[in-house]
């Protein structure tokens, strides 16, 4: 019989004592599509695994975890707020990528090491190209934020040799930080930091803003910038899905612009996630279903709100 599982995962398969374990940890995971999302593929592609949300209030909750995870049968883990940047001191290893931005979101498990990797901005990078159609070479970004997405994003945007990149955010310290971390690596990118209630320019000139703050998660939130800064022939992603369109895409949509929600990059950076942790070069992780589970598990919730 088949066993429910928590934010509309269903797990159909026998678990036993060789079932291998994945989950996500931070806080709030209430909801949390990604057991919904990983269980259906893990059933699609016949892998004996599982995927279950692992609340952790905190640091002392971390490391006792990261523990636990090097001795139990763990393929891997997501990360998510707030222990994305955290996770870069506690693992053995850690991509370019994730050094890069400044922040893990997907760990790996090998033999009682920690692998960290970031596949947040590979999935930005492919949703932009699928849902809106957007190659970021030689355009103009802004990116709203500078928190651990903001860095990932960022790097994506210097990897795809984006022409200028301006990271706005409410304290112009953050922003500055961020740029000067990823400033090594941009050889060919130009780079600018402000501070958000002063960045209508950088804002109304750009060819793509992408929100990365959480702006939008709760209903009723307000934008992150004002309607008026936005324009026709831009195009505005918001990292924030579920629910109702947030303010930022409404605004965007009515001055003309072409808009998306998060829902795409959070179905390519868990592709992305199962790819690492299957090891197999010969598979690509099926976006189809594990888009059509998130869709799915979201439908359930209509109304209860948005998520990250």
């Amino acid at each position: 019989m088949p066993i429910p599982r928590t934010n509309g995962a269903l797990v159909t398969h026998k678990i036993t004592g060789r079932t291998r374990l994945a989950g996500v940890i931070g806080t709030p995971l209430e909801h949390t599509l990604s057991p919904a999302m990983h269980n259906a593929v893990y059933e699609a592609l016949d892998l004996d695994w599982v995927y279950v949300p692992l609340p952790l209030d905190d640091e002392t909750d971390l490391i006792r975890f990261l523990g636990a995870a090097r001795v139990l049968p763990f393929q891997g883990f997501n990360v998510t707020m707030p222990f994305k940047h955290a996770m870069l001191q506690h693992c053995d290893e850690v991509a370019m990528l994730a050094q890069m931005a400044g922040a893990v979101n997907t760990v790996h498990c090998v033999n009682g090491r920690l692998i960290g990797y970031n596949t947040d901005g590979r999935g930005l990078v492919e949703a932009l190209a699928d849902n809106l159609d957007f190659d970021p070479a030689d355009r103009s970004v802004t990116v709203l934020g500078a928190g651990g997405a903001s860095g990932a994003a960022a790097v994506a945007f210097i990897l795809a040799k984006a022409a200028k990149i301006t990271v706005a955010n409410r304290t112009l310290d953050r922003a500055v930080e961020l740029i000067e971390r990823v400033s090594p690596h941009a050889r060919n990118t130009a780079l600018a930091a402000v501070e958000l209630g002063s960045a209508q320019e950088a804002v109304s000139s750009a060819d793509l803003i992408v929100n990365c703050t959480p702006l939008g998660m709760v209903p009723g939130d307000p934008s992150p910038i004002p309607a008026e800064w936005l324009r026709a022939g831009q195009v505005v992603f918001d990292m924030v899905y579920g629910g109702a369109p947030t303010q930022l895409l409404k605004d965007a949509s009515a001055a003309g612009a072409r808009a998306a929600d998060g829902i795409g990059m959070l179905v390519a950076q868990a592709a992305i996630a199962v790819d690492i942790w299957s090891e197999s070069a010969q598979i690509r992780t099926p976006r189809d279903i594990m888009r059509a589970a998130a869709q799915a598990a979201l439908d359930e919730r209509t109304g209860e709100g948005a998520g990250r």
